[in-house]
């Protein structure tokens, strides 16, 4: 079984409908996990996605926030979300393919702009999100699983415009960098991106403050696809879809894809 997945932040996916429909029409991938859908499951526009042959969704969702979904050409079977940190908030949803692989979406929360968790409670969040995953996967050890979504961390120093500018802006800093790579290790996961594309600045975010995103390119990975190695040697074909940016009213991120052989 050969699939290509898709992830992408939207921003909103009732507000950029056209946005995915169009990344739907012009790349076609069988998997699109969304994060940031800021929408009820029941008003995500299925109907516009369906004609496109999007047939299939399992989705969490929550009204102007959060929310994540899973859209396939392929069936899934809903395998579940989990509450991380006890928090209220739609952002994992897990799904299965006929082959058995389950797709986990994730939106890891931002962690504010101070990062301090005892100054910020959004900070202490972000961590305790990142601690309660990391103990789950020690716990379940995952097999034939793929991990996808908005981690909202830059690990690697090659991940970000400015490494030493970086250290101390939630995103970067060392302690964030940490909790992912614990998470990391409790799953035995593989950072399929980097697998396929080892070398090089890569981004798949720029801020919305930047006057010219594209010029001063500031910008960070946080949107991430990870595999177990059970699977990992499977994924090739990695990219990071750089023009989405520069679409009319786009979000502020763009879509990481992989493709698997299974």
């Amino acid at each position: 079984m050969s699939f290509t997945l898709a992830t992408w932040n939207i921003n909103s996916v009732r507000l950029r409908e056209g946005l995915v429909a169009r990344l739907m029409a012009d790349e076609g991938p069988d998997v699109l996990c969304l994060q940031e859908c800021k929408s009820p499951v029941e008003k995500i526009p299925v109907e516009t996605f369906r004609s496109l042959g999007y047939t299939h969704m399992v989705a969490r969702g929550q009204k102007g926030y959060n929310g994540v979904a899973i859209l396939s050409k392929l069936p899934l079977e809903d395998a579940g979300g989990r509450d991380y940190a006890a928090l209220g908030h739609a952002r994992h949803v897990a799904a299965r393919l006929p082959n058995g692989v389950v797709i986990h979406n994730c939106y890891v929360p931002a962690g504010g702009d101070i990062p301090d968790r005892a100054e910020n409670e959004k900070f202490g969040q972000k961590l305790d999100f990142l601690t309660e995953m990391r103990d789950e996967f020690f716990a379940e050890r995952p097999a034939r699983s793929i991990l996808v979504g908005d981690l909202n961390i830059a690990p690697r120093e090659d991940d970000v415009w400015s490494h030493k500018a970086l250290l101390k802006i939630v995103s970067h800093t060392p302690v964030e960098v940490e909790h992912l790579g614990a998470v990391m290790d409790a799953g035995k996961w593989v950072d399929v991106t980097r697998q396929d594309i080892p070398q090089g600045l890569l981004y798949s975010w720029w801020s919305y403050r930047a006057a010219d995103w594209d010029t001063a390119d500031k910008g960070r990975r946080l949107d991430h696809i990870w595999a177990t190695p059970d699977i990992s040697g499977a994924a090739h074909g990695s990219r990071i879809l750089r023009p989405c940016r520069g679409w009319e009213g786009p979000s502020d991120h763009v879509p990481v894809f992989a493709s698997f052989d299974l």
